[in-house]
């Protein structure tokens, strides 16, 4: 069985994870504070990839970054970049795709957390940047340990939207999810039952990790 479908996969889940996780942060933060229509308008388009298929958010990206048309013309005339068929392609739709999973639980936790926690660091001569990484990120360690994990193993499982924009290059774009469906398309099943039971393992034991760091977080001093 051929791993660097595998190895690429991982690749691909961890520098869109690591790219949600320096941009989503501050966007999550920013959403939790107060509302507003732009605010709104931004949340729902973030929001679009859990509710569209991926295929349709894949057809999209695909016309959007063609390099006969618009962004992507532009792009490759511009930078002789190219997004369609390419594995920065597959990291551009993978951001996308899986920004509501980064960015809904850090949210939702930013919410929860009272008020005066900023305003005493505030008082403290604690500027808006210090008061976010140093008092309000330790307190939802839970959350944001929880968002990164959802969105390894989210973007580790998709197809459509990968499929769309990357196609089936062997070394390039052939994630784990389309070698899957690529050697069912062979009958060749045996391979194809490895490579979902690779995924399936690794997605297993990152949802259990959650579980338990979780349960230990929300563990009282006393216990």
């Amino acid at each position: 069985m051929d791993l660097s479908p595998i190895a690429l996969t991982l690749k691909l889940a961890a520098i869109t994870t690591l790219l949600l996780l320096i941009i989503g942060l501050p966007i999550a933060w920013w959403l939790s504070k107060g509302r507003s229509i732009l605010k709104t308008i931004i949340e729902a388009i973030i929001t679009l990839p859990l509710i569209l298929p991926p295929s349709v958010l894949g057809f999209y990206l695909l016309l959007a970054f063609s390099p006969r048309r618009g962004i992507g013309k532009w792009l490759q005339h511009m930078f002789d970049v190219q997004f369609v068929f390419s594995f920065q392609g597959l990291v551009l739709a993978s951001f996308i795709y899986s920004m509501p999973f980064m960015t809904g639980p850090i949210k939702s936790a930013l919410q929860q957390l009272p008020a005066s926690l900023a305003q005493a660091s505030y008082t403290l001569g604690k500027t808006k940047r210090e008061t976010f990484i140093k008092v309000l990120l330790p307190n939802i360690k839970p959350s944001l340990f929880t968002a990164i994990v959802l969105t390894f193993a989210h973007t580790m499982g998709e197809f459509g939207v990968v499929l769309m924009i990357g196609g089936n290059i062997p070394n390039v774009t052939r994630v784990a999810s389309i070698a899957v469906y690529d050697s069912v398309e062979r009958m060749d099943y045996s391979t194809a039952s490895a490579y979902s039971l690779i995924l399936l393992s690794i997605t297993f034991v990152m949802v259990i990790t959650v579980f338990i760091f979780n349960k230990y977080q929300a563990k009282s001093p006393l216990e």
